[in-house]
């Protein structure tokens, strides 16, 4: 049901801006919430802008009438691209000074940087818009439309949840403790409180294992829509990291939804370039790798930010590939993968390593803004399965969907728990080397996943998850998890601002909540910025 992306309802968009309580606004639109949710055809629309909510920045074609008043004035998946990635060793920003990233670059940033402030708002402007939903939702609301109209609103009201806790699960990675409000706080004059990650932990796992009972299963969740394993994709998430969260480990409840999302009827892609190209959404679902996508499309959902931004940015007009060897009809000129990367890679027996290495240096010797070093990343692409540009990116950006979940992670986010709880270690080992097979690999043994190299524990994963999920946004929450994002322990060329690489503070393991919403909330505080 295409439509659940494509139909978008201004009556329930919440506009919000940085010097506002994020949590507690209401609808500044022609018609009222009251209005919009009388009628049971328009709930579809209401969670369709949910759903665009990560992908787009406004009500118009590429952003226009924008959602929010913010710094960059960028789509939720912009913003998160950037701060999962830019600090680390998995891109180079070159366009450093245009597109404002330095900080993010070079791990410096403070309360008022343009990015993290963004990225703040963005996961509470969709949480509120799931609050909305929700509180209009409830079965009391809905009890004067038909039962076939409360069933199927029901439904959406599951999604609402999940999508809702995807935004608070963000919130809490980057940010840890932060401001919480569901739907009941809708009307009130209270501001946010601020729980705990451990409080938010507990929030999200209950709400999950909830929502999920009740969403669709594989076979029956239409494109576009997020099925019950992407709740378990989640869960999955958080219970891996769950240390982080200062809750404790978590790995055997990590093992149970990893397996519960394996035995769903996922299948790994042998062609692993075609779950990043502009035919990706043939890679959905039963028999297919990608769990749930967030849909980005050039007539429906264009956006300059989401993957139109990893594939334009990932070509430049003066250097590597030609632009239309990715689809593009112009190049962006930003972005290239740090040296260290593809040090990973058996670089000619790995169908992973899509890297353009002609006339370019690995290492980024002379800065990162320098463009003739890097390698190019090729694995994101507006190509479809015949080779052919999807669309004209310069008026209508991609049609490469964004794979949020797919099965390879679920195989090692399984393994890796099994490692470091020491069980199902044959298990895990079978499910690392599928994968690897399924991507021309070579076969790794126990002792391989087990071991301790160059004093990191289990650095294996680590690394395995680099080159399975390069530019995928979890560069960031994995090198926390190892303790390798912050401190010595491991050094990337550029990390701390320097060409060498140099130990960097502890405190940006977590971003700082903005200035502005400090200001706006005296329940709020940074411990370290």
């Amino acid at each position: 049901m295409k439509q659940i992306i494509y139909i978008y309802f201004a009556a329930v968009v919440l506009l919000l801006s940085a010097c506002t309580d994020d949590l507690d606004q209401f609808p500044n639109v022609e018609e009222t919430a009251q209005s919009v949710f009388s009628k049971p055809e328009n709930y579809v629309s209401a969670l369709a802008k949910c759903y665009a909510s990560f992908v787009t920045a406004g009500q118009e074609k590429g952003g226009g009438d924008a959602d929010l008043a913010s710094n960059n004035g960028y789509d939720y998946m912009r913003c998160y691209f950037n701060v999962q990635e830019a600090g680390t060793d998995e891109l180079g920003s070159t366009w450093i000074e245009g597109d404002n990233i330095g900080n993010l670059t070079f791990l410096t940033w403070d309360a008022n940087d343009p990015w993290v402030a963004d990225m703040y708002y963005r996961c509470y402007y969709s949480i509120s818009l799931c609050n909305e939903f929700l509180k209009n939702a409830t079965d009391a609301s809905i009890s004067g439309f038909t039962q076939q109209e409360q069933e199927e609103i029901r439904l959406y009201r599951e999604e609402a949840r999940f999508l809702r806790a995807m935004a608070y699960y963000h919130a809490m990675d980057l940010f840890h403790d932060i401001p919480f409000a569901d739907e009941s706080v809708i009307g009130s004059s209270n501001l946010p409180v601020k729980k705990e990650a451990p409080a938010i932990f507990n929030f999200l796992t209950t709400e999950l294992k909830s929502c999920s009972e009740n969403m669709l299963d594989i076979d029956a969740c239409e494109y576009g829509r997020a099925p019950r394993a992407a709740a378990w994709m989640l869960l999955s998430r958080l219970y891996l990291n769950a240390e982080v969260y200062e809750v404790g480990a978590k790995y055997d409840s990590c093992m149970v939804y990893t397996q519960k999302v394996m035995d769903e009827g996922y299948v790994l892609e042998s062609e692993y370039a075609q779950l990043f190209n502009a035919d990706n959404h043939l890679r959905v679902g039963r028999g297919n790798e990608i769990i749930f996508p967030l849909v980005v499309d050039a007539t429906h959902v264009l956006s300059w930010g989401a993957t139109t931004y990893m594939v334009c940015g990932s070509v430049d007009t003066d250097y590597g590939p030609l632009a239309e060897t990715v689809g593009c009809a112009s190049a962006w000129s930003m972005f290239r993968i740090r040296g260290e990367v593809p040090a990973l890679f058996d670089m000619d027996n790995d169908d992973r390593a899509m890297f353009y290495t002609d006339g370019q240096n690995q290492y980024m010797d002379n800065g990162v803004d320098d463009r003739t070093g890097g390698y190019f990343v090729q694995k994101w692409s507006n190509l479809n399965d015949a080779g052919e540009a999807a669309t004209n990116t310069t008026s209508d950006g991609v049609n490469t969907d964004y794979p949020m979940f797919r099965l390879a992670d679920a195989y090692l986010m399984y393994a890796e728990a099994a490692a470091r709880s020491n069980s199902n270690m044959g298990t895990a080992l079978g499910y690392v080397n599928e994968l690897r097979g399924s991507r021309n690999a070579a076969t790794v043994n126990e002792s391989e996943l087990l071991a301790t190299t160059d004093g990191i524990r289990y650095k294996f994963f680590l690394d395995e998850r680099a080159r399975e999920l390069y530019w995928e946004c979890v560069r960031r929450t994995d090198l926390v998890r190892f303790d390798c994002f912050t401190g010595n322990k491991y050094i990337w060329q550029w990390k701390g601002g320097v060409k060498d690489g140099k130990e960097v503070d502890d405190k940006y393991n977590i971003y700082p909540i903005p200035s502005a919403e400090l200001s706006a909330n005296p329940n709020l505080s940074n411990d370290n910025y």
